[in-house]
């Protein structure tokens, strides 16, 4: 797969399975564009990571749930390389998938499902809006929007995470559905547990156990597994594929 020449949005980047993406696409020789919230000096040290693996980067902080923020940031963007070819949608609420101290339904707010909502939904579109006019423009785009298989096997039921993971891919759907016509295709990579990332970082050692016995390849995902697929979903290979939702968890959700 060859990204030389291409500009690559990959928010929540700038640790976790959102730096390997970022860091895939450079070594494919993409531009990409590392948007983060917080965290800078490691959103500054992935940029380094893009350029040594022979792509370039560029850090650029923004809220993706405040519109403001990410027309700004998407501006910068255009005005400083043109255009943004690939968006990928990685930035997510905080989250610890702890299935020990998980809320049960009775004990879950509807405030929780909002939060989760919010940085699923609210985020991604907050971002498509303010990338859209480009990609219509040119009549080409590509969105990937990372949702979770536990939207078909909820192992653990964290309910405000899955539901929002949910409405993820069915908003990802009818985005398919709308824009394919325009030449934008949309569709999303769904990874079971990955490990390390923060909001693993909770999972206990017997569950991440139980979770291997359960995968055919017999292991937990670490972020690169992810990168892969969201390159394909990127690239002129998957040219005629939309509206999917690509699994990435080792075989343990088969459809």
């Amino acid at each position: 797969m060859n990204f030389q020449g291409k500009v690559i949005l990959v928010t929540g980047a700038s640790r976790g399975i959102g730096a390997a993406i970022a860091r895939a696409f450079a070594a494919e020789g993409g531009f990409v564009v590392v948007n983060y919230l917080r965290n800078e000096a490691p959103a500054e040290a992935v940029v380094a990571e893009c350029k040594a693996a022979g792509g370039d980067a560029w850090a650029i902080r923004a809220d993706v749930n405040d519109p403001a923020q990410v027309q700004t940031m998407v501006a910068q963007v255009q005005a400083e390389l043109g255009r943004i070819d690939v968006l990928v949608n990685n930035a997510f609420a905080p989250y610890r998938f702890d299935p020990e101290q998980r809320k049960r339904f009775w004990e879950t707010g509807w405030l929780d499902y909002q939060t989760q909502i919010d940085g699923a939904v609210r985020a991604s579109y907050n971002v498509i809006q303010a990338v859209l006019p480009g990609m219509r423009q040119r009549a080409q785009g590509c969105i990937i929007n990372m949702a979770s298989d536990l939207v078909e096997r909820p192992v653990v039921a964290y309910h405000d995470y899955s539901t929002a993971k949910s409405a993820l891919v069915g908003f990802s759907r009818n985005l398919a559905a709308e824009l394919g016509p325009l030449g934008i295709r949309v569709n999303c990579v769904a990874p079971g547990l990955v490990y390390p990332t923060d909001a693993s970082r909770a999972t206990k050692e017997d569950v991440k156990e139980a979770i291997v016995a359960q995968t055919p390849l017999r292991r937990i995902a670490r972020p690169e597994d992810v990168a892969g697929p969201v390159l394909f979903l990127a690239s002129d290979w998957s040219r005629f594929v939309t509206g999917q939702v690509l699994l990435v968890d080792g075989g343990l959700v088969m459809k």
